[in-house]
């Protein structure tokens, strides 16, 4: 694996879900995926745990953005609204970052840009170094 785009793209999970991961940076990343009717639950529209897996990717990029093998350590999700069919994206900062327990904010929007939900989470960063060269 060279970048870290190639270590995450194989969390098949997330990756099954139809997760991408669009862009990231130290303490910053993008990720979008498009709600299908497979993402959709019974009342119509979209699963809160297709929107979980969203942010905890986004989550995961930044996480380990430094380049240090970095595992969540807890994770709370509001949603705010509904989501349905077409793309959501989920914009995701590190709002502080801490040589052991970084906290991350993802907050997670709709093709027109609207506010679906906000995820925050801390994570416990490892002195491991990730097998990668970069992060594009």
């Amino acid at each position: 694996m060279k970048t870290l785009k190639d270590l995450l793209a194989k969390d098949h999970f997330a990756a099954n879900a139809g997760v991408e991961l669009l862009e990231v940076s130290p303490g910053y990343a993008r990720a979008r995926m498009l709600v299908t009717v497979k993402h959709l639950n019974a009342g119509g529209v979209c699963q809160g745990g297709a929107l979980f897996t969203l942010a905890d990717l986004a989550f995961a990029a930044v996480a380990n953005s430094h380049l240090k093998l970095t595992l969540s350590l807890n994770a709370n999700i509001t949603f705010l609204r509904s989501a349905h069919e077409g793309y959501v994206y989920a914009e995701a900062t590190e709002t502080f970052s801490h040589a052991r327990v970084p906290f991350i904010e993802v907050r997670i929007t709709d093709d027109e840009g609207q506010l679906v939900a906000i995820f925050t989470s801390s994570g416990y960063r490892k002195n491991e170094e990730l097998p990668v060269e970069t992060l594009k």
